[in-house]
């Protein structure tokens, strides 16, 4: 009887389970469909290579294809619902449909766009890359070139429509000082010769003989795993907002830092969900520990502590530099809880990896110097690097002298003047034989320390520049020159470098790299070309994949587990970038379904 009556009992269980399965399953189905269709200009001819972009407002995202030869897309299955679509390809007008229903099968799509005939709108399309080298042309010497070039391109881009401004020379004097006081500081010569130099680059009848005469060249369009890739942008943040830098999380989300607003954010691809975590200030003000000295503070920006860098630690959690507020966050995301870390000696902790005990290494940028932070063991260590001379050594020792100072003393009134070239530790990355590497970006030099001794390597690189660094598989250590449009491979067994020339037309700011070590592919930032650039060692072959957003400037690259490599855009100002807000990217090569052929096409 009581084994009748469990029998049946269970029965009742496993049915009443199957349909509360069967229910959530239709609750949760989300109906899809699919844009496909062909863009040709008014006489018929095909549009290879446009952006083809498909927006969900509700969703606040993005997905964009190319067109192929004959002019033909299909975009992925997208959720039904309401969309914005846009056709950009430069040299032709922007086209964009609004409101486009998508219900469940295939929504065909016969798109024309119109050639652009206007000189100064087709010079307006090309990105910035196109346009900067008009202004260094003007310059007197390559070391002023390369001055600029390395001190005002690394918060937004040089060459984009706001940067494009005629200005008398008391509004030059005053944008250098502004630019002076978040850390773009020139030498008195190149701030002599700037005024000029804009006003007649970026004069009408200049920038129209350069860029369009005798006719007007567009970029070529995509090619090889580019071509086919399949491009997403979700929103993230907003206009006051600058999304830092991004990390991808093992369990699939992606985090990234808004260093504007002391946020970080959480954002789930499979879902498009959005979670936003304030990071604790304490009693921090606000401008951090730079408060006095009326420097590294943007204009309407809400930053006491400032997130910049983040990593995921081996056990999970997300670590996350506080430059400005000189700290080292932990986030736990199961707990959604802060662990803060002071840092007590050193200042402005920048660029943070993991080696492999488990140990946080970080550049500290201000002081010249490298930290490290054992959570197993609560160790918290700093060590000092070399400057290149005793008067950068004595000045990077003053530091914290002058923000001492900055409580009696009025600096701000100073605090955009003209420097010298501090060594400016900033990329860091970890051997496979455990070796600490950094590179010092003003001073061409990257070196090695070892954990264990303390002991510091330091090596001349025969280019300027050195960024953001990393390792491949192999334990070649791969470099971008940043103000050498560049990337380099040094091999530390060999001592050797060897560089590459990036293939974008112009000059290109390439800010960052990463490698996939699965394959040993090397991604490069494209800061000044709107675009990601790959690199396959082994057959030296470049990728570019343009990106569909005007004025992406991007800092940090990061891969999933499916084969997508993920940036964000962070030009700052934000109102610069085209739709005044900031994104996070995903870059799906070769992941675009193949488009069809339409009838009587």
């Amino acid at each position: 009887m009581i084994h009748r009556h469990w029998t049946a009992c269970s029965t009742q269980l496993v049915i009443t389970a199957a349909i509360a399965l069967l229910s959530a399953t239709s609750a949760s189905a989300v109906e899809t469909g699919v844009f496909a269709g062909a863009v040709h200009d008014r006489s018929g001819t095909p549009i290879a290579g446009a952006f083809v972009t498909a927006t969900n407002k509700a969703l606040q995202r993005g997905t964009t294809v190319f067109t192929d030869a004959d002019g033909r897309f299909r975009l992925p299955a997208l959720e039904a619902g309401a969309y914005d679509l846009r056709v950009r390809r430069i040299g032709y007008k922007d086209l964009q449909q609004q409101d486009l229903s998508l219900r469940d099968g295939t929504t065909r799509l016969d798109l024309m766009a119109e050639a652009e005939t206007d000189p100064n709108e087709l010079a307006w399309q090309l990105p910035s890359n196109r346009w900067m080298p008009l202004l260094l042309a003007r310059l007197s010497s390559d070391e002023k070139r390369e001055e600029f070039t390395r001190q005002c391109t690394f918060c937004h881009q040089q060459g984009s429509w706001a940067t494009r401004v005629q200005r008398s020379p008391e509004d030059w004097e005053k944008i250098f000082k502004l630019m002076g006081r978040m850390g773009g500081i020139i030498s008195a010569d190149l701030r002599a010769e700037l005024p000029t130099a804009f006003n007649a680059a970026y004069a009408d009848q200049n920038y129209l003989a350069a860029l369009t005469e005798p006719r007007f060249v567009p970029p070529p369009g995509p090619q090889g795993a580019a071509a086919t890739a399949v491009i997403t942008e979700w929103d993230i943040g907003h206009p006051a907002s600058m999304q830092h830098d991004l990390t991808v999380h093992p369990d699939g989300h992606i985090y990234s830092v808004d260093t504007n607003q002391d946020q970080l954010y959480r954002l789930d691809p499979r879902t498009n969900e959005r979670k936003a975590f304030s990071i604790p200030r304490g009693d921090t003000p606000l401008g951090g520990v730079f408060n006095t000295t009326g420097t590294l503070l943007a204009p309407n920006s809400n930053a006491h502590v400032a997130p910049h860098s983040l990593q995921v630690a081996p056990d999970g959690a997300i670590w996350v530099t506080l430059c400005l507020g000189n700290k080292i966050g932990r986030f736990d995301p199961k707990t959604e809880g802060w662990t803060i870390f002071e840092q007590k000696d050193g200042l402005y902790p920048h660029t943070l990896r993991f080696d492999q005990k488990g140990r946080a290494w970080y550049t500290l940028a201000v002081t010249n110097q490298v930290g490290m932070i054992d959570p197993k063991s609560g160790e918290q260590r700093t060590i000092r690097l070399p400057g290149r001379t005793w008067g950068q050594a004595i000045i990077v020792r003053a530091m914290p002298i002058i923000l001492w100072a900055g409580k009696f003393i009025n600096l701000t009134d100073n605090a955009g003047s003209e420097g010298v070239d501090l060594p400016v530790p900033y990329g860091i990355d970890i051997a496979p034989d455990g070796g600490v590497w950094f590179s010092q970006l003003n001073i061409r030099r990257i070196g090695r320390l070892d954990p264990d001794t303390g002991g510091i390597s330091m090596i001349d690189t025969p280019f300027p520049g050195p960024r953001r660094l990393r390792f491949d598989s192999k334990g070649n250590l791969w470099i971008p020159g940043f103000s050498g449009d560049l990337v380099a491979r040094y091999t530390p067994s060999s001592g050797e470098f060897r560089t590459w020339k990036l293939p974008t037309e112009g000059i290109e700011t390439p800010y960052a790299l990463n490698v996939d070590r699965r394959t040993d592919t090397v991604w490069v930032c494209g800061t000044n070309s709107d675009s990601l650039i790959s690199f396959e060692p082994a057959s030296e072959r470049f990728t570019i994949y343009p990106l569909p957003t005007r004025v992406t400037y991007t800092r940090e690259i990061d891969f999933d587990g499916q084969g997508g490599v993920w940036t964000s855009n962070s030009n700052f100002p934000t109102w610069q970038i085209e739709g005044s807000g900031p994104k996070i990217i995903r870059v799906e090569p070769a992941a675009a379904p193949a488009p069809e052929f339409l009838a009587g096409r």
